[in-house]
């Protein structure tokens, strides 16, 4: 009996700690977003190169989450809910880490716009910024809290992302087109907010995780669908 108990709190142990781990991740992917964005607007270049540095921190906790996830698959077989949020963690953590890399795309864009001349004032892109923040944030809260209202939140907020990034492609086509000097910016400024637009993507990937985990209900396809 007290063996059955020590194993049962050694296997909730291991699911907290999971937990921990993405919820770290996570904040790490945040910190990393919001200063990609601020080396943009600061036109601090070597800001935007610490973000590039520093991608390998992402990378490793994304491997070691994965390999926690995958041991206690073989280890512990666990089953409902909690294999649904293993299995889940896998997918999540990976979500994530390709948040980083885009974070990393952004900083590079960066570099290069911070050797020319600024182009525009940068209004919509740090308010696109604050928005794909939010929704990361807002989707590791329905994970932790297991809150399906949360994450359809996160569904609603990626649909005024994609729209302002067509706001920003319509109006750096216009400086395209008025001016030939410009491209090589313009193209650069459409890239930076392709990336916050995919960033917005995975955070919605996570919201429809967690909507698995919590239902069984694959909704992926449906928010595909739905665009």
């Amino acid at each position: 009996m007290e063996e059955r108990k020590h194993t049962s709190s050694h296997y909730e142990m291991e699911l907290q700690e999971i937990k921990n781990n993405l919820i770290y991740l996570g904040a790490l992917t945040e910190n990393v977003i919001r200063l990609a964005m601020k080396s943009l607007t600061d036109r601090d270049t070597q800001m935007a190169n610490k973000v590039i540095a520093n991608d390998y921190e992402i990378d490793k906790m994304d491997k070691e989450i994965e390999e926690k996830c995958i041991k206690m698959l073989a280890l512990r077989q666990p089953t409902a809910i909690d294999l649904r949020f293993i299995t889940t963690a896998i997918k999540i953590t990976g979500h994530l880490e390709r948040i980083g890399d885009m974070a990393v795309n952004i900083a590079e864009k960066v570099v290069q716009l911070n050797e020319e001349p600024k182009l525009k004032p940068y209004i919509d892109l740090p308010h696109m910024s604050d928005m794909v923040e939010k929704m990361v944030a807002k989707a590791l809260d329905s994970l932790i809290k297991r809150d399906l209202q949360i994450a359809d939140e996160v569904r609603k907020i990626e649909q005024q992302v994609d729209d302002l990034n067509e706001q920003i492609f319509r109006e750096l086509l216009t400086f395209m087109m008025e001016d030939s000097k410009s491209i090589h910016r313009a193209l650069l400024i459409m890239h930076v907010s392709k990336n916050l637009e995919r960033i917005a993507d995975h955070a919605q990937g996570i919201a429809d995780m967690v909507t698995y985990m919590i239902t069984g209900e694959n909704v992926r396809h449906l928010s595909t669908d739905a665009k």
